[in-house]
């Protein structure tokens, strides 16, 4: 009996063009992104002042700026006052955000077509142009806010919400959180719509309390979209800077209310001190990674599973 030669398999083809297509794009995000990070970190390892801007060599130091910025008490009071204010914003942004969101399928659609408009104009408005508004808002002499508590009988004519640092990171989380709710609320709202009604019908009908509905059907389904959003709205508050800068410039005490991107500003900006800043910068960017990683993880874990 004669044994048939094992058939051979058929080699898989690599397709070359749908990566000769992303090349471009692929080299020219590397370039616009990793230039600026390869500049930062040869930087952050020299003593890059003012003189080197006007063309003088720069002097490598190594990790002497990264010694001095960490061994700083000024710098980790920043940190911890900045993760301290990136969560409590993007905890209350998303706790809001979801509310409206959540309002805006139970009401009806010409009021939610109202709700939207506003929340889409308030979304758009420029970020100096509403920090306009809110610093009027907040003025100690004539502002909004004290006026209308004076009315209330409350002595609080006069008093400046700014010079306190406890009142000015107050403030700047009302202005933080007012200018990311929109973004979470259409989010979420977008991903509601597509939450089965008819798994929903059939949970109300086997007398599941809306509470019950919202905690074990609505946010198992839309857990994917609470994580991305929430992750964005951490990186984003971490590196808040216009808002912070243009508070401080009221009249704020720079140094009890700084956050990293201030910061950041001061140490270059203000100092002349770029080298430190880039280090800085350098920290900030891992910080970034390292609360973002979780999440990370998760992607990761849940795109391997088959």
């Amino acid at each position: 009996m004669t044994q048939s030669a094992p058939t051979a398999r058929p080699r898989r083809r690599v397709r070359l063009t749908p990566y000769a297509l992303l090349l471009p794009a692929t080299l020219i995000v590397l370039l616009a992104l990793g230039y600026p990070i390869v500049w930062q970190v040869i930087t952050s390892m020299q003593h890059f002042g003012l003189a080197q801007q006007f063309g003088q060599p720069p002097e490598w130091v190594w990790f002497a700026n990264y010694a001095e910025l960490f061994t700083s008490p000024t710098t980790w009071l920043v940190v911890a006052r900045s993760i301290a204010f990136c969560l409590l914003a993007a905890g209350s942004t998303m706790v809001v955000g979801v509310a409206l969101a959540l309002l805006m399928q139970a009401i009806p659609t010409w009021t939610r077509i109202t709700l939207q408009i506003a929340l889409l104009l308030a979304w758009a408005t420029p970020v100096v142009a509403a920090m306009t508004i809110w610093n009027w808002i907040f003025d100690w002499r004539r502002g909004l806010v004290n006026w209308i508590l004076t009315g209330f009988g409350l002595p609080m004519q006069g008093h400046n919400w700014l010079q306190e640092p406890l009142s000015f990171f107050a403030v700047a989380l009302i202005i933080v959180v007012w200018m990311s709710v929109p973004f979470v609320a259409f989010s979420v709202y977008a991903a509601l719509t597509q939450v089965p009604g008819e798994v929903l019908e059939a949970a109300q009908m086997d007398g599941a309390t809306p509470w019950q509905r919202l905690r074990y059907i609505i946010i198992p389904v839309i857990k994917p979209v609470l994580g991305i959003v929430m992750l964005l709205q951490i990186i984003w508050d971490l590196r808040v800077f216009t808002q912070i800068k243009l508070l401080q410039d009221r009249g704020s005490i720079a140094s009890q209310t700084d956050v990293l991107g201030t910061y950041i500003y001061q140490l270059g900006v203000g100092s002349s001190d770029f080298a430190m800043a880039s280090a800085m910068s350098i920290f900030v960017l891992l910080l970034t990674v390292a609360l973002s990683w979780a999440y990370v993880r998760n992607l990761v874990k849940e795109d391997a599973q088959p």
